[in-house]
């Protein structure tokens, strides 16, 4: 009997010890009982493209003619390809539980609020070098572009490209408006006509210079159309030789020949010599329309002004055409 006493006395200590340690470890029986916290949830996974379509029928009308549904579809170069959908989208099984939450899928308009960035990083998953080797840091980039502001890859609205527009010139003038507008000036690039486009200068998706040059410089981006004017020359005109645009308007003018002023206005920015001209050649009176009313015109104002003369602007290779006029 003194035994099973001595037994229940060392049970209880021991069971007063348990609750004691109990307690100070998690403040009370209910607190020791708790559920710990709900682990973190599972990340979304992919449905099919059969569950997208139970929806987005109509959009899969216009879908299934692109580029990207032919080769998601018929020969896709890896897993990511081979969810069509969910390729651009993301996993789909979190929006498919509840259509309503914007976060748990990846939509490409402005109105939905998926992060630029995010947008941006699903498409150069695939697009990625190349033309879009400067895309970070470029001028679109910075200004939060997204590449859904300029493509539509849910249908085929262009030739090619799946540009937004008909077309990259009217694409680009969505948002460079003071540029369509030059285009319709008197003299301009024949862009309005078909002939090039914005492309044919610029890279839209980012180059090595601030107005996205597909060259180095404004004069390399010239030269591969006017050749004749790259040289070199025996004779060279300092200013077409650092740039182009000192007389040039790139996209329009109402001056003859894309000029910034018409002649001789433009020339006589840097030229008022003292001999063999007039300090001031030009006057309103020597003007073939003052001529109409009994003023003398005068030939360095009429016709091309002085390129009537110095024939050889853009520079000479003549022995005597340091004036240009050879």
């Amino acid at each position: 009997m003194r035994i099973q006493n001595s037994l229940c006395i060392i049970r209880a200590r021991l069971a007063a010890v348990a609750a004691v340690t109990a307690l100070a470890l998690f403040g009370s029986p209910a607190m020791a009982a708790a559920p710990e916290s709900a682990p973190e949830s599972a990340p979304a996974t992919y449905v099919g493209e059969k569950a997208c379509l139970q929806c987005h029928e109509p959009a899969n009308k216009h879908f299934g003619h692109t580029l990207h549904a032919k080769v998601f579809r018929l020969n896709p170069k890896n897993d990511t390809e081979r969810q069509v959908c969910e390729a651009c989208h993301g996993p789909g099984s979190k929006h498919v539980s509840k259509v309503d939450d914007k976060n748990f899928i990846i939509s490409f308009t402005r109105e939905w609020g998926t992060p630029i960035e995010k947008q941006n990083t699903q498409c150069l998953q695939c697009h990625k070098g190349g033309q879009r080797l400067h895309w970070p840091g470029s001028t679109h980039a910075s200004n939060k572009l997204g590449c859904s502001d300029c493509h539509n890859p849910m249908a085929n609205a262009s030739a090619k490209g799946l540009l937004k527009k008909a077309s990259i010139s009217e694409t680009c003038y969505t948002c460079h408006q003071q540029q369509r507008a030059e285009f319709k000036k008197r003299s301009h690039m024949p862009v309005p006509e078909g002939k090039m486009s914005c492309e044919d200068c610029h890279n839209p998706h980012g180059s090595t210079t601030k107005p996205l040059l597909k060259a180095d410089s404004v004069n390399e981006v010239c030269y591969p159309c006017h050749a004749e004017k790259r040289g070199p020359f025996l004779w060279e005109h300092a200013p077409v030789r650092e740039n182009c645009i000192n007389c040039h308007s790139p996209h329009g003018s109402n001056h003859d020949k894309l000029l910034v002023s018409s002649r001789p206005q433009l020339c006589q920015q840097c030229h008022s010599p003292s001999v063999g001209h007039p300090g001031q050649f030009f006057r309103n009176d020597q003007t073939a329309a003052s001529a109409l009313i009994g003023g003398a015109q005068s030939a360095r104002v009429i016709g091309r002004s002085c390129q009537n003369c110095h024939t050889q602007i853009h520079g000479s290779n003549h022995p005597s055409g340091a004036r240009f006029q050879r």
